[in-house]
Formats: structure tokens, sequence, C-alpha cells
């Protein structure tokens, strides 16, 4: 009897259990859903009541229900002292709502009982649903960004100018802040507000768009990085014409990175047709009138500013004579065909090129990246002496070309005097902090002496005939030059004065 009993008891207990689980199962799937495929009781979306409604039939009520109210939406949308309105009825209603009404639905049928019990409390009872008007409204977003481009304003970028024309060619402009339409708010504070009313008012949010180069900045990525000028006060007037209309070729010229120019194909053939006028060049030693002369006075500037400005030379030639206008060794002989001045922009920036002149001098400014910080180059010219000059030869004028100078045997003509020679070197010293740090050997010149040339007539002196006083005096070879350092570039002027230099 006692152990029918406590059969009878743990029986009991077992069922009692049971129907509690049941029980709280029950009442936890009733508070879920009113049948397993339907929704539950008091579900609205957007305001509709869909209990008991399956999911195909809920999505035809709200996509009609919400048709019908489109055309009581009114979006008044504001920016600056600018509105625009637009109207519900202007919108088509995207009736592929059901991944909504799915997302609601699921939302509750998604996990076990409990889960879904725990969901039911997390909504204290709210059961309401809304879907979003502007993910439904056909169009919202295209006009959203037809919207964007009324009111975009890009930020502009502070620019950098080079004007020739200016004292000071390095033109900068301002920077200006953007600000575009931040749609993705907009959007969002368009559904948030339709889901309280119907007639709204959005105040566009706008982004503020930094610009990308900032002019305070721009100014620290250029300066004038070398410059150079030559005197050609005592030139003819075409001479200087010449100079400076090489020159113009290459005013205002941006040579970019790793770009390589040539000078004679910048300024083109020495020729009247190409602007160039006649004055003195040389041939084969002597000062002659050539078209196109006193250009090699152009390149020379050019290359003494592309040296200060630390830019890469690819080709530089010596003239025949030194030049009065520029040290030994740094002088930079061009001639069509023969020889060029040729350099490249070794660094990774922009080069900009300034020339110009005025009644004394030619100039050349060369713009660029700074140098780094407190580093500076600076030419210098070591003198190695002067070679003696080999004297006068006599050149008897078998051809007549100075026939109506010089006839006779003893008549004399000085063609050219006899000069000496020059060696020199250049170099490119580079500072530190006022410190040298490093000395580079650019060139090692030699100027070869020049012998004096007196031309002598052919014809035999006959009877009856007396030749006038001979004025040439013939000078021998010379055995020492008393030229040094100091003096050397007095010597070359006065030689070779600035007015037939080439």
């Amino acid at each position: 009897m006692k152990k029918k009993g406590k059969i009878f008891l743990v029986v009991g207990l077992v069922f009692v259990v049971s129907m509690a689980i049941l029980g709280y199962g029950y009442f936890i799937f009733k508070d879920v859903l009113f049948m397993s495929n339907k929704f539950r009781n008091g579900t609205t979306i957007n305001g509709i009541d869909v209990s008991g409604l399956n999911k195909e039939q809920a999505q035809n009520v709200v996509a009609t229900k919400l048709t019908d109210s489109r055309n009581e939406i009114v979006i008044n949308l504001h920016h600056k002292d600018k509105t625009w309105t637009w109207q519900g009825k202007d919108f088509e209603v995207d009736n592929q709502i059901m991944p909504y009404v799915e997302n609601v639905f699921n939302y509750f049928n998604e996990g076990n009982l409990i889960e879904k019990k725990a969901k039911l409390e997390k909504l204290n009872g709210n059961t309401a649903f809304n879907i979003p008007y502007g993910t439904i409204l056909t169009g919202l977003n295209e006009k959203i960004k037809t919207l964007a481009l009324e009111i975009d304003k890009p930020a502009v970028d502070a620019t950098l100018n080079f004007d020739v024309t200016q004292e000071n060619p390095l033109v900068f402009t301002d920077e200006q802040e953007g600000e575009i339409v931040d749609q993705e708010k907009l959007l969002s504070m368009i559904n948030e507000k339709l889901k309280i009313q119907q007639v709204i008012d959005v105040n566009v949010p706008i982004k503020q768009v930094k610009p990308k180069i900032i002019k305070a900045e721009l100014e620290k990525t250029i300066t004038k990085r070398g410059s150079f000028s030559t005197n050609y006060a005592s030139s003819s007037e075409d001479r200087k014409h010449n100079v400076k209309h090489a020159l113009d070729a290459f005013n205002g010229m941006v040579v970019l990175p790793n770009q390589e120019v040539s000078f004679n194909d910048t300024t083109g053939p020495r020729s009247a047709e190409n602007g160039y006028k006649k004055a003195n060049v040389i041939l084969n030693g002597v000062y002659v009138e050539g078209t196109g002369g006193g250009v090699c006075q152009s390149s020379t500037t050019l290359y003494n500013a592309l040296l200060n400005a630390d830019l890469e030379i690819l080709e530089v030639n010596k003239h025949t004579l030194p030049s009065s206008y520029v040290w030994l060794a740094f002088d930079a002989m061009v001639s069509e065909g023969y020889s060029d001045l040729k350099f490249k922009n070794n660094t990774d920036a922009n080069i900009y090129i300034k020339t110009y002149s005025d009644n004394e001098n030619v100039y050349v400014d060369i713009y660029g990246k700074p140098f780094p910080e407190n580093e500076t180059v600076r030419r210098r010219v070591e003198f190695l002496g002067a070679i003696p000059h080999p004297g006068d030869i006599i050149v008897p004028d078998t051809d007549g070309q100075y026939s109506n100078k010089v006839t006779y045997k003893g008549e004399y003509l000085r063609l050219k005097y006899p000069r000496e020679g020059y060696r020199a070197k250049g170099y490119i010293d580079r500072f530190k902090d006022g410190v040298l740090v490093e000395s580079t050997l650019i060139r090692d010149e030699t100027y070869q002496p020049q012998e004096g040339i007196i031309i002598e007539g052919i014809e035999e002196v006959t009877e009856g005939i007396t030749l006038p006083p001979n004025t040439v005096t013939f000078i021998p070879p010379q055995e020492q030059s008393l030229v040094n350092e100091d003096n050397v570039q007095k010597k070359i002027q006065k030689e070779n004065p600035s007015n037939y230099n080439p």
C-alpha cells in the first residue's frame, strides 16, 4: 500500500509539472502569435492593423493604404533662404513591400517560444511597426540627388598661377571650403518625421568639405631656387634684341619632373624668319657678323641660373674665345647642329622659368621646390693659369679675299691679334648652415691660345711703286703671361669686349 502510494504521488507530480509547462507554453504561444502563419493580435504597420492576416494579405492591405495615404504627404525642404516642396502624389509607392512585411513577421517567429516571449516583453506591449516612406516612395533617392546638385558646392583647392607679367610671378589663389548635402542623413530625417506626421519640414543637412590644398601650405612648396644675370649694356641694339629674343622662348616655361629641355630646340633656327638679327659670332676664332649673334649670352645666362638652382646639366660646351660676361669655365656656347645646352628637371616638382631684361642686363629666375632647410649651392671658379700665345703668322692673300686692302708683298693687314689661352675649373659648392659640406667639379676647361693672323699681298713690287709705311707690327710668341686670378677677367674684357662677344 505504501509502495502504491508513492507511485501515485510521483505520477501526480509529473502530471502537475507537465500541465504547468504546457500551460506556460500555451500562454507564451498565445502571446506570440494568433496562429503560426498570421500576425499577432494588435500588430500594426504604419498604423494599419494587420492582426490575423498572413504575409500576402498584409502586403496587399499595407500597399493599398500607403498608396492612398501618400497623397496627403507634403515634404518641405529648407536650405538658407530657399525652400523645395515635394508632394506625395508626385511619387509612386513601391508595392514590392513584402521584404518589410516579412521583417515584421519574422521578428516574432524567429527563435524558440521563450525567445519570442522575451521579444514581446522587450517591446513593452508596443507592436506598432513602420516601413520607412523613404524606402518605398519610388524616386525619392533620385530627387535627393537632384536637390544635391543644386546645393552642393565642391571645395576649391588653392592654386598656383605662374604669371611672368608680375614682378613676383608666383600668384596664389585662396582655398575655399565646400558644402554638400548629407544625402543619407536627409533620407533618414524624412523617414523619421513621416512616422509621426505627413506634412513635414526638414532643414537640409549639410556636410562641410575641406579643400585638399591649402594656400599657406602650397606657398611652402615653391620658392626661387636660383637666378643669374649678365650685362650687355655695350652691345648693339641688334645684339640686345637677339639675346632677349632667345630668352623669351623660355619665359613662362614649366618643366615637369624628369623632363629634358634643349636650348636649340626651344629657341629654333637662328634666322631672320625666326626673328633674329645680325650681330657678331665667332668663326674660326675670329669675330664676324652673322644672324643670331648674342644668343650664346642667352644660353650662358640660363646655364648659370640652372646651376644656382641645382638642376642637372646634360650638355654644355665652352666657346673658342673666353666670354667677358661670365667667369671662365661657366660659359655655354650654342650653335645649331653643333653645340647645345641641355638640362633636366631632376627634382620631384615642377620647375618654372622667368626671363626679363632692362637696358643693361638680362635676367633668368628659376622657381621650384625649396632646397632642404639651411642648404645652399654656389658656383666657384678656380683659375689654373694662362697659356702663352704663339705670336703672329703671316698669311699670303692667295685667293684675293683682301685685295681691296692689300695688293703687294710688304703690304700687311692685321686680321686677328694673338691671344693667350687659359685653364680653369668650375665647381659647385654645397653648404649646410653656412658650412661647406661638398665640392663638386663640373667643368675643367682649356681655352686654347690663338695665333695672330696678318694678311700680306702677293704681287711683286715693281719699279716706280712706293708702298705706304707699314703700320702693322709683328708680334712674336709670348714668353710669359702676367695674367693672374685677380686680373684675368679684366684682360678678357679688354680683348673680347661685350659688344663683340657672341
